[in-house]
């Protein structure tokens, strides 16, 4: 039959490649049930192979696993990489914002500010300090999802790096102001992937540790705008000369605009590029409802103006002064501080507008070009420091620093000697020539009067009759005096000292006139008043006190009454002022080098010296003219509404007898027991 071999055939067909035989009884019942015969072996092996084969998956279903297997792979390499950098930095455990350098606030006299020291430039502000409308400028123009980020922002990374692509170069910055705090406190200004890396990190902690305001507040005391001004106070005293508190609204978004590139968008060096960027922050800050409508209009109609000649006052020679003696009072200085002066605002501008405006109209003329001024109260108290006619241009102190011949103004020191060894006014000397050892000085006027008082011999100034006088009581008596008025500079005990041959600087020759003008009572020069830390508390406050009397008051009464002769009929006769009685001498060095007038009343003393810092002579500039012209142009300023004091005991001068300031006879020798013990000790 033909069926047979194939039965056969069917019987040695091997079983279903492997499968347990209950397989086989399930997969034939199976078969039965759907076809009612059971299939072929062959096809149903076909078959089984086809079902356990996988499905191959659709394309989306390919990317969407390879994107996951990416994502995987990427967050890793991004943990690598965070945690790699991450360990360039300090742990975080000992991560600590860094301190803010502190700054020293120097005040004048009622409390406004004339300068800052330090390398930020202006002191830490709080925000509860600021107008409302300050910070948020920056927020505004910097940061708009400031207080809803984590520290960066996603969606402003994302914006900016859409914009620089579009736009083919890097037209806007992703950064978040808690990231250029963390770039500030502790990275460099570089441009790489590695800083940008630990920015990030970094913010992360800085959000962790602070909370938002108080990043907003590091942020506005750190930031940097140019011109050596780090934070908002520093910015606003150095444009605006005024406290970041006192800002509009229209110099708050110049400020904030400015961080940006301070170097670019500076108002000073580039109004029109600030106010344009000062513009858009406005704009910024009026979608963000930070201002009205009517305050956004009124910043744009007047935009800010910034101070002209910012940090370039004579003031700032005060300050230097403060800043070189502070240590003195306060030793080091660690937080931010607050320095109150004995600077008059209105007498500094007086004393630097007279200086300065003399030197613009003759300088050229008389060949002089430079000058100092100090004026002060009797008791020592600085009002006015003038160090130069340029601090700008020069900030050699020349009113502390530079040590100068004074010439006859030297003068009164040798007179007193005379005095307190029994002289009076009018005791009478010659003037005539005179020769010491080959030296032989002469007068200004190169003649001689013969027989004249002390008086007029200093309200004329004659060489040779100081230089007698200076013999007489010896020329270390004539130093130990000038020591004892305050004069610290070396001086040379020989026989032109009475000329005034030995340098000293202007602020201690009128420190040693005021003992003239206060009634013989000696004075350190000073000028801080106050000093106060965070807080207002005080550091130091000055006690009242002083060298105690070092002149008789009846010697000081004769100098008064010899010295006001100096205005009246002597050298210095311009320098009268009108409904005031003053006092004061002149003086001019070899060749005319250098001028001086130091003239003083009962409430203000003053000194000028004028001359060439290489010591060049000048063109025949004499203490009578050009100084005495100053001295003059500020005392009127400076008097002006006052009550008059003239200088101490000048009544009592006036009627003094002949007998001099001790009782002693008009031609009275010196005290021989004094002048050998003067001789003996020395100065």
């Amino acid at each position: 039959m033909r069926q047979g071999p194939e039965r056969r055939r069917e019987r040695r067909e091997p079983v279903f490649d492997g499968a347990e035989p209950t397989d086989v009884g399930l997969r034939l019942s199976r078969g039965d049930r759907a076809g009612g015969a059971m299939a072929r072996p062959g096809r149903d092996e076909e078959r089984g192979r086809r079902r356990r084969r996988p499905r191959r998956r659709s394309l989306v279903g390919r990317l969407v696993s390879w994107t996951l297997v990416v994502a995987i792979w990427g967050a890793i390499g991004v943990a690598a990489i965070l945690a790699y950098h991450a360990t360039q930095l300090p742990p975080i455990d000992q991560l600590a914002v860094p301190k803010r350098p502190p700054n020293v606030a120097i005040l004048a006299s009622d409390g406004t500010l004339l300068a800052n020291r330090g390398e930020t430039g202006g002191r830490t502000v709080s925000l509860r300090e600021l107008p409302p409308y300050l910070p948020n400028a920056f927020v505004a123009i910097e940061d708009r999802r400031f207080y809803g980020h984590f520290g960066i922002d996603p969606l402003g990374i994302a914006r900016a790096a859409f914009r620089n692509l579009t736009s083919r170069g890097v037209a806007q910055g992703g950064s978040t102001l808690t990231q250029q705090l963390a770039k500030n406190l502790f990275l460099t200004q570089e441009r790489t992937a590695s800083r940008k890396i630990q920015e990030a990190i970094l913010a992360l902690w800085l959000e962790h540790r602070y909370t938002k305001d108080q990043i907003l507040e590091l942020y506005l005391n750190r930031v940097y705008f140019g011109a050596g001004a780090y934070g908002v106070e520093a910015a606003a005293q150095r444009y605006y000369g005024k406290p970041a508190r006192e800002v509009t609204v229209a110099e708050a978004a110049t400020l904030a605009g400015l961080v940006q590139a301070p170097s670019r968008l500076a108002p000073n060096r580039n109004p029109e590029a600030a106010r344009a960027r000062a513009e858009l922050v406005l704009a910024a800050m009026a979608d963000e409802g930070y201002i009205r409508p009517e305050q956004h209009k009124a910043a744009l109609l007047e935009p800010a103006e910034p101070r002209r000649r910012a940090g370039a006052g004579s003031a700032n020679y005060a300050a230097d002064l403060v800043m070189d003696v502070l240590d003195d009072f306060v030793g080091t200085v660690e937080t931010d501080i607050s320095v109150k002066t004995t600077i008059d605002p209105g007498l500094q501008a007086a004393a630097e507008r007279a200086l300065t405006e003399e030197l613009a109209q003759k300088g050229t003329k008389f060949g002089v070009g430079q000058g100092a001024f100090v004026a002060m109260r009797p008791d020592g108290a600085l009002r006015a420091l003038v160090g130069g006619r340029n601090y700008a241009e020069s900030q050699f102190n020349r009113a502390t620093s530079a040590r100068r011949q004074p010439g006859s103004a030297f003068k009164p020191f040798v007179y007193l000697a005379a005095l307190e060894a029994g002289l009076g006014p009018d005791t009478v000397r010659e003037d005539g020539p005179i020769s010491v050892r080959g030296w032989s000085p002469e007068n200004y006027s190169r003649d001689y009067r013969g027989p004249v008082t002390l008086r007029d011999a200093l309200a004329l100034s004659l060489n040779t009759v100081a230089v007698r006088l200076g013999l007489e009581v010896g020329p270390k008596r004539v130093v130990q005096v000038a020591r004892r008025l305050g004069i610290a500079s070396p001086l040379q005990p020989n026989a032109s000292i009475a000329l005034g041959t030995s340098e000293v600087s202007p602020i201690e020759l009128v420190g040693a006139y005021a003992a003239f003008a206060n009634g013989g009572f000696g004075v350190v020069p000073y000028v801080i008043a106050e000093v106060t830390g965070p807080g207002g508390k005080v550091i130091y406050r000055r006690k009242e006190g002083g060298l105690g009397r070092v002149v008789d008051s009846a010697a000081v009464a004769a100098m008064n009454g010899m010295m006001r002769e100096t205005l009246l009929t002597g050298t210095a006769r311009r320098a009268e002022i009108p409904g005031f009685e003053a006092a004061g001498k002149t003086g001019t060095s070899q060749d005319f080098r250098d001028a001086w007038f130091i003239g003083y009343t009962g409430n203000l003393v003053a000194g000028v010296w004028l001359g060439n810092d290489d010591g060049t002579p000048t063109k025949k500039v004499s203490g009578g003219n050009l100084p005495v012209e100053v001295w003059s142009r500020f005392m009127k300023a400076a008097l002006q509404g006052t009550q008059p004091v003239p200088p101490p005991n000048l009544g009592a001068a006036r009627v003094a007898s002949a007998s001099g300031a001790r009782g002693r006879t008009a031609n009275a020798q010196p005290d021989p027991l004094g002048e050998f013990f003067g001789r003996l000790f020395g100065d």
